[in-house]
């Protein structure tokens, strides 16, 4: 009897480890599945599966516009979604309707689109969906929600990028702006005004892609500007083996732009798109790898669907900026009606490694191959659902990870009825 008892106990334990109420039970995916990018990426030579120009036209797309295409609904969208009874702010308590009439105010739409001023991010930002820092999460109690999920965040966009200017909020401390994949609220402080002459010259130049992220950018006098990031975009000036020079914008205290040389070693930058090669994927990759879950892109890092953006970016290929919308890009399979057997045996025949999308709602993943029978993907992810005694809850992984598309399915309180696999709507395969 004793020996059953002490078998029962170290199974139960292999299963779900607790220390003080916290879970130590391992993703076997996480042990078992090579993180290494080069398990995956070997063999690849695609040469170039786009073009600059191809990219240029979506990426300077704000400075081609006349008008903020955006109607007014879309900007004040968060308006309408949002109220006391179901918002918590940064002390976890419900956010007053006070704050709401505030924010209303100062975003000052009677003036939307009004304005219309192409100009230029100085650092790397964050789009809000009301003109504040301040964050807004939903019931904090309930699982998946509370940080680090700050719905007033839409997005971030990187320093140097074009931008087209709606309009200021009152206190003229924001501005309302539409890059080439999002829209929201920025310091005011934190663009610069680009006249025309030196729009069409931006265009025109070469361009160099930056291949790594928190690189410090500088002036020709060491002044910091901003961090690099993956996909970035910038005016070439010149390269040879050991730097690549490149041309960066500040502004005088007149909001007039000011350029300067920035020098950086000479593997941050590439000239032009990449060719889509095993090389280049394991470099990218390997960069992607480094960074943690963040919300819409929050505190410098990525969410899901701006690592597949950041991905493809240096390859040329322009992505938008939310999953259900990358879902849609190529050649898009349905798994409507599919059994997970018959998914899989699709993703298998069809799927291409490193350029296919396999979407569910709210979630967006890269596949890179089939290992042991398994289909592998690359994610950024949060958590896996869990659920204990009928109460919903999550492991955190919070990082990018390979892995099958069954991750957690070890573990002992495994939500089935939210894996992965069950949830996938759709496939596609870019540039197709």
């Amino acid at each position: 009897m004793q020996y059953l008892f002490i078998a029962f106990i170290a199974i139960f334990i292999s299963g779900c480890s607790f220390s003080n109420g916290v879970s130590v039970e391992k993703v076997r995916d996480l042990q078992e599945i090579s993180q290494d990018v080069q398990s995956y990426s070997q063999g690849i030579d695609d040469g170039y599966i786009s073009t600059l120009e191809e990219y240029k036209e979506h990426y300077f797309k704000p400075w081609k516009e006349t008008k903020i295409e955006a109607p007014l609904a879309q900007a004040m969208w968060a308006y309408n979604v949002f109220t006391p009874q179901k918002s918590y702010g940064e002390n976890l308590q419900h956010i007053d309707q006070s704050f709401f009439n505030k924010m209303l105010e100062n975003s000052n739409f009677s003036e939307y689109a009004r304005l219309n001023k192409p100009a230029l991010t100085l650092k790397n930002l964050n789009l809000r969906a009301f003109p504040t820092q301040r964050p807004l999460f939903r019931n904090p109690k309930q699982a998946g929600e509370g940080f680090p999920f700050d719905y007033l965040q839409n997005s971030t966009i990187g320093a140097n990028k074009p931008i087209l200017v709606s309009h200021y909020s009152k206190d003229r401390a924001w501005v309302f702006v539409e890059s080439s994949f999002a829209d929201g609220w920025v310091h005011s402080n934190d663009i610069v005004y680009m006249p025309k002459r030196y729009i069409e010259i931006y265009q025109r130049v070469k361009q160099g892609f930056l291949l790594k992220d928190n690189i410090a950018l500088h002036d020709e006098k060491n002044n910091f500007l901003f961090y690099s990031h993956i996909g970035m975009m910038l005016p070439l000036i010149d390269a040879n083996a050991t730097t690549t020079t490149l041309l960066t914008v500040s502004k005088y205290a007149t909001n007039k732009p000011f350029f300067y040389k920035s020098k950086l070693p000479f593997n941050v930058a590439h000239s032009g798109i990449l060719a889509f090669n095993t090389e280049n994927i394991n470099a990218v990759m390997q960069e992607l790898q480094k960074m943690h879950y963040g919300w819409g892109g929050m505190y410098g890092q990525r969410d899901c669907s701006s690592t597949i953006r950041d991905f493809f970016a240096p390859f040329g290929v322009w992505l938008p900026r939310n999953s259900s919308k990358q879902a849609q890009i190529g050649k898009v399979i349905s798994f409507e009606g599919m059994s997970d057997k018959e998914k899989i045996a699709t993703i298998k025949k069809e799927g291409v490694a490193f350029k296919t999308l396999l979407y569910k709602q709210g979630h967006i993943l890269l596949y890179v191959g089939v290992r042991n029978d398994k289909v592998i993907v690359f994610q950024n992810m949060w958590g896996i659902k869990t659920i204990k005694n009928g109460k919903l809850g999550r492991f955190i992984v919070g990082r990018a990870v390979f892995s099958t598309l069954e991750i957690g399915k070890n573990l002992y309180y495994y939500d089935k009825k939210a894996s992965l696999l069950s949830h996938l709507k759709s496939m596609n395969i870019v540039g197709y």
